[in-house]
């Protein structure tokens, strides 16, 4: 691909095994905390690219009062670039899914070159069969699913299954104009456009709502 998404890490996956030898093709930018201001090479990898920086910025902004000591999981990570900006940013721990395994190599070697492997890990494996297995609880989930794939809603289901602590908060990106459904204990809490996606952040509440009247 010549051209990809403006707004999305990912928009296709090539099948693993297929990918030959891989260039990086440019550098993500960690735009704030610890990390502030290193650049980290990016694989010329088909639909692969770090979120913006403004789209980052604002998510980050809004996230700042819950990343400290925060367990995060990084779902379809690409470039884990919102994991990385996470740990920068005071996360206690992260975790990183990513099926390509080139790009999951090319993670672990950012995550060494910015002295972070005791805190981040890096699991090569698919992010359905991935979140089907043995949960721990997260406070903070990113969920950027490859477009039209139809990943979204089935991934937002598989978080249900005891990979999300009480009060977490979930950042889901998708095609704009789509409308995810999402679990009936997630609330929405902000919204942010750019280009053809659509990020969406909630809370998780599993108390009961109760009707209006």
């Amino acid at each position: 691909m010549t051209r990809r998404s403006p707004s999305s890490r990912r928009t296709a996956k090539p099948a693993d095994g297929h990918q030959g030898s891989r260039r990086s093709a440019g550098r993500l930018r960690i735009i704030g905390g610890d990390y502030r201001r290193r650049l980290l090479p990016v694989l010329d990898s088909p639909g692969l690219r770090p979120t913006p920086d403004r789209v980052r910025e604002t998510l980050f902004n809004w996230l700042t009062a819950d990343l400290l000591g925060a367990r995060v999981l990084d779902v379809f990570a690409g470039t884990g670039a919102l994991g990385l900006e996470a740990l920068s940013r005071g996360a206690r721990e992260a975790s990183f899914v990513e099926r390509d395994p080139h790009v999951a190599r090319q993670l672990e070697e950012n995550l060494a070159t910015l002295s972070a492997t005791a805190r981040g890990r890096v699991v090569n494996a698919d992010a359905m069969a991935f979140l089907a297995g043995p949960p721990t609880p997260c406070s903070l989930v990113f969920l950027d699913p490859p477009f039209r794939q139809g990943l979204a809603e089935p991934s937002c289901t598989a978080l249900e299954a005891g990979w999300l602590a009480d009060g977490a908060l979930i950042y889901l990106e998708c095609e704009a104009g789509r409308e995810p459904t999402v679990p009936a204990t997630w609330r929405l809490h902000r919204e942010v456009r750019a280009g053809d996606s659509h990020g969406r952040l909630y809370r998780r509440d599993p108390s009961p709502q109760l009707d209006a009247c």
